[in-house]
């Protein structure tokens, strides 16, 4: 009997390429002239993986996530990684936001895109190991079958396909 072939199914960030971007955005921050004497900030805290931004109004915090968005796109990072929170009243007028950046695939996601993975009625075995998944079958057709199935599907999170063999 020959042996299944498999890949894993995963969703992670590159965190220096975040923290290029972070350092790029707070430069342009700096720089552009629309928001160079607005008064906003922006903060990256690596072990946390939070990016907090502190602006004037909600206008301008928007505007500097548009500016940290498009220095993501150009790293090679999926939008979806972080995820923005609600703006919050800080002190002197200010407003906060608070983005986390999204490591792993949780465990109701990960039952998801297991049942989803079973509905399709493929010959395939799928595992669910702490924070990713493991897909299994003998036939690497089927295999591309369901990577192309996962590409078309919005789980909320940017997943990767990693460990093809």
């Amino acid at each position: 009997m020959a042996k299944d072939s498999s890949f894993d199914v995963v969703s992670t960030v590159d965190l220096q390429e975040v923290d290029n971007a972070y350092q790029q955005t707070a430069r342009e921050l700096t720089q552009r002239y629309d928001l160079k004497q607005s008064g906003a900030k922006i903060d990256f805290d690596k072990r946390a993986r939070q990016i907090a931004i502190l602006a004037p109004a909600d206008f301008v915090a928007k505007q500097v996530q548009d500016v940290l968005g498009g220095r993501l796109i150009k790293r090679g990072i999926d939008l979806k990684a972080v995820v923005w929170g609600n703006p919050q009243a800080a002190a002197g007028g200010q407003v906060r936001v608070v983005g986390s950046i999204v490591m792993g695939i949780d465990k109701d996601t990960a039952r998801k895109i297991a049942k989803d993975i079973r509905d399709l009625k493929l010959k395939c075995k799928v595992q669910t190991e702490e924070d990713k998944l493991r897909v299994q079958s003998p036939s690497k057709d089927t295999l591309q079958q369901v990577i192309g199935f996962l590409r078309e599907q919005d789980y909320g999170i940017p997943l990767q396909y990693v460990n093809y063999r």
